[in-house]
C-alpha cells in the first residue's frame, strides 16, 4: 500500500469531515488536495475566483490553462458547475451561503484565531480572500502541517503574525491530531500520527483537553 505524504493525510481526515451537500471553499496548498478524498460524497466545491463545482486535481495530461483556482492551480469540473464573476463569488461568502471554508495556516492561537498571510520578508500583496472567508463562512477549518520547519508549533499561545481575522476557526487537522477550539481550550478529537497526548502536549507547548465525541 502506498503510504500517504503528510499532506495527503491531512486533506484525506478534513474530507471525512465534510457532509452530503456542503458547499466548501478550499484554500491553496494543502486544501486543495481534499477534493480527492470526498469518495462518494456530493461535495460543492466552490473556489473565490468565480467557481462552484470543482472536480479533484488534473491528471498532468489533461489540465486546461483555463480552468484554475484561485490560487492559479489548474482544476477539473463536474457536470453541474457553474462559472460567475469574483463579486458573486464574494456575495457567495459574505452572504454565509458558503458551509465550510478549509484554509492554510502559518500560526494558530489558542483560542483558534489564525494567521495565513503575511510571511516575514516577503512581498505579500495583502490578505486577499481569506479575510472574507474567516469572517463569511459557517465552519473553518484549518489544513496544516503541525510543526514548522524547524520543529516549532503552529499552535502558539500568541500570534507574532498578522492575523486574518478576528473570528475563531472551529478545527486545525494536522498529520499528527484533529484539534477543536471550543470556549479558549483545544481539544484533541483524533490522534493520527506516531505522537502521544503528552508528547504532542509537551511539544505544543500548550494545554491541551481529550475529546472523544463532538
Amino acid at each position: 500500500m502506498l503510504k500517504l505524504s503528510s499532506r495527503e493525510i491531512i486533506a484525506m481526515h478534513i474530507a471525512s469531515e465534510l457532509k452530503d451537500g456542503d458547499v466548501v471553499n478550499l484554500g491553496v496548498g494543502i486544501p486543495t488536495l481534499v477534493s480527492k478524498y470526498i469518495d462518494d460524497k456530493k461535495i460543492y466545491f466552490q473556489t473565490e475566483n468565480g467557481l462552484i463545482g470543482m472536480g479533484p486535481p488534473p491528471h498532468e495530461n489533461e489540465q486546461d490553462i483555463d480552468l484554475i483556482d484561485a490560487g492559479k492551480a489548474p482544476v477539473t469540473i463536474t457536470p453541474e458547475a457553474a462559472f460567475f464573476d469574483s463579486a458573486f463569488s464574494f456575495a457567495m461568502i459574505r452572504g454565509k451561503h458558503v458551509d465550510v471554508a478549509v484554509l492554510g495556516a502559518l500560526e494558530i492561537d489558542r483560542y483558534g484565531e489564525i494567521a495565513n498571510w503575511s510571511v516575514p520578508n516577503q512581498p505579500i500583496l495583502g490578505v486577499g480572500g481569506a479575510m472574507d472567508l474567516v469572517a463569511g463562512a459557517k465552519k473553518v477549518i484549518v489544513a496544516s502541517t503541525l510543526f514548522t520547519k524547524n520543529g516549532s508549533s503552529k499552535l502558539v499561545e500568541t500570534l507574532t503574525l498578522d492575523s486574518s481575522g478576528e473570528r475563531r476557526v472551529n478545527q486545525l487537522v494536522t498529520e499528527y491530531a484533529n484539534f477543536l477550539f471550543q470556549n479558549g481550550e483545544i481539544f484533541i478529537k483524533d490522534i493520527y500520527g506516531d505522537l502521544t497526548f503528552e508528547e504532542l502536549e509537551s511539544r505544543i507547548g500548550l494545554p491541551l483537553k481529550r475529546k472523544i465525541s463532538i
